[in-house]
């Protein structure tokens, strides 16, 4: 099974950040109440941030349209049954949907339309292209 910076390094037109260190993910934990996925955590040290194909992830950077922390907070301000357990890795351009992530990995998507449901198992699997 492929890793997610694997899946990510095999994209043709990736973008990235650079790695940052682990007390910064720990503070970006400690803002938002939760513990990262062992996967979005390694994804983290090694890039920061990263963007492919029409994909940005979230991650720790200076922008605050594409860091975590801002991100996350920014979405259960707006909606009042945001998931607390859960952080964005990505705000999509097809219509507002928002994918989340739990602490084991598993992905859920939302939309003003459309409750909260898991579809991936993980990040690993969503950059691959299965569901």
């Amino acid at each position: 099974m492929s890793t997610l910076l694997d899946a990510l390094k095999s994209k043709r037109r990736l973008l990235t950040g650079e790695g940052v260190p682990d007390s910064m993910i720990s503070e970006a934990e400690k803002m938002l109440g939760l513990i990262f996925s062992d996967e979005y955590r390694e994804y983290l040290k090694e890039f920061g941030i990263a963007a492919y194909s029409g994909h940005e992830l979230t991650g720790i950077t200076r922008s605050p349209r594409l860091n975590v922390v801002s991100v996350t907070l920014a979405e259960r301000e707006r909606r009042a049954d945001a998931p607390r357990n859960l952080y964005v890795v990505e705000r999509t351009n097809v219509e507002e949907i928002i994918v989340w992530q739990g602490e084991s990995g598993e992905l859920y998507y939302s939309s003003p339309n459309h409750p909260l449901e898991k579809f991936c198992d993980s990040l690993s699997e969503y950059v691959r292209g299965g569901s």
